[in-house]
């Protein structure tokens, strides 16, 4: 159990936040509809100015938080009804059709953009003059992506959504800051609550993340201040790190943070589900080198040290082919198990629990998983894409698969989905350009000479 997480602290948030708009809508006139629909029109129609038509945007974010999942997916689906009208789409298409020379035709093009534009884009936009109102936007693409695979209607109102928030949340607009333990108390609890990589078990857990040799940044938009929409965890160390429970050690001593050498990104983590899709991971790291070395002239390296969530997954489904291992790894690994083949012993050795502190075992079975995962990370993949997802995401960033480290995440998760294996990426800024053109543009992953002579193997 997290001991600090905080569960009240989204329902805090939706009470102080509904009570501001219940303020607003107060302003509305009680005779109007209170349907959703015809609130919707209401805004739509704009009458009585711009308070008034705040305060309406107000009382429809107020209506559909209070309704219940079935309500809220009503109300999507009322919002998604408010389309182009097809009529007047046919109408300046034949315009466009019948235009006789360059004027016309860019007359007639113009009113086929605005023939195209659905009013529910309006009315999107219309909650970003509300207090609160980008982050409602956010949580509401958050709920539509729940639904928008099996309901054409909705995934039209999501890709509209997402063309809003991409241009409202371009990276020229955030703002990077640091996170630490004097940062606000609600912050902090935000921190704990949105760390998707490795858990924060307690206060203390982390103070440790926040010392003198650790940095915590994220992006922040001035639209949603108080809320991170991404935040890198960064060690500050000696040479590369090969054990994320070593790095997360809490009793293990602080550095001094002007005598390392080396910047170890260990977590990265995506706050606002709304946004998935819309990729802020590359700038951030960037972003942060940059800082980092600025601040530290005595950092000498950039590396992540990264989980390989895909491995296992992957290996499992490749136990059964004759040529996944060499003869004497097959013999080496048949003879440990007692197996008949090697696939199957190294299927039966994964499944025993606590081989990671057999010496024997583990002599066995480590050249043989580093070199299978070494093919996983550069060879194994389809359309020049990596397999893996974080492999993919850190080569698209322009970073370098550097080395594989056995046994670094001996957690349950980190056992389950990669035989505790994680691997540095390293991150060049010399290289950083042109590494990400190699993977981006013809898919080459770029690796230190001794993962890709392992990856041949």
């Amino acid at each position: 159990m997290n001991e600090i997480a905080a569960p009240g602290l989204l329902d805090r948030a939706i009470r102080r936040i509904t009570s501001v708009w219940r303020d607003m809508a107060a302003g509305v006139s009680r005779d109007e509809d209170d349907s959703i629909e015809a609130q919707m029109r209401a805004c739509l129609a704009a009458r009585g100015g711009e308070i008034s038509a705040r305060n309406r945007a107000a009382k429809l974010a107020q209506s559909y938080l209070a309704l219940s999942e079935a309500g809220r997916l009503d109300f999507l689906r009322t919002l998604a009804g408010f389309d182009s009208d097809p009529a007047a789409v046919a109408s300046a298409y034949a315009g466009l059709q019948s235009a006789a020379d360059a004027a016309e035709r860019a007359a007639a093009q113009m009113r086929l953009r605005q023939a195209l534009e659905a009013p529910r884009l309006r009315l999107l936009t219309q909650f970003t003059t509300i207090p609160d109102g980008m982050k409602f936007l956010v949580d509401l693409r958050g709920m539509l992506l729940d639904h928008a695979r099996t309901d054409p209607v909705l995934a039209a109102l999501a890709s509209d959504l997402r063309g809003l928030l991409a241009s409202w949340f371009d990276v020229g607009f955030l703002e990077l800051r640091r996170i630490d333990w004097d940062s606000p108390a609600a912050l902090l609890e935000k921190l704990v609550g949105y760390e998707a990589v490795h858990e924060i078990r307690s206060w203390r857990d982390l103070k440790n993340r926040l010392d003198s040799d650790r940095r915590c940044y994220a992006f922040f938009h001035p639209r949603m201040p108080a809320e991170p929409l991404i935040f890198v965890e960064v060690a500050l160390v000696e040479g590369l790190a090969g054990s994320v429970q070593q790095l997360l050690d809490q009793k293990a001593p602080v550095l001094d943070a002007r005598t390392t050498d080396t910047a170890i990104f260990y977590s990265i983590s995506n706050c606002q589900r709304g946004l998935a899709g819309i990729s802020f991971g590359n700038f951030l790291i960037k972003r942060v080198v940059d800082v980092l070395s600025a601040e530290f002239r005595n950092l000498r390296a950039f590396a992540t040290l990264s989980p390989i969530p895909g491995f296992r997954r992957w290996l499992d489904g490749k136990l059964d082919e004759p040529a996944l291992l060499g003869e004497d790894e097959a013999a080496a690994l048949a003879g440990l198990a007692g197996a008949e083949s090697g696939g199957e012993a190294l299927r039966v050795l994964l499944g025993r629990r606590g081989w990671m502190r057999d010496a024997g075992q583990r002599k066995v079975l480590e050249p043989v998983l580093i070199r299978l995962c070494a093919r996983y990370l550069l060879n194994e993949g389809r359309e020049r894409r990596a397999a893996d997802p974080v492999a993919h995401f850190h080569l698209s960033n322009g970073a370098r698969v550097e080395r594989i480290n056995p046994l670094a995440d001996t957690s349950e998760k980190g056992m389950k989905e990669s035989a505790g294996l994680m691997v540095n990426y390293l991150y060049d800024p010399a290289r950083i350009e042109q590494y990400h053109e190699d993977y981006a543009g013809e898919g080459r992953r770029n690796a230190s000479a001794a993962v890709r002579k392992l990856a041949k193997g």
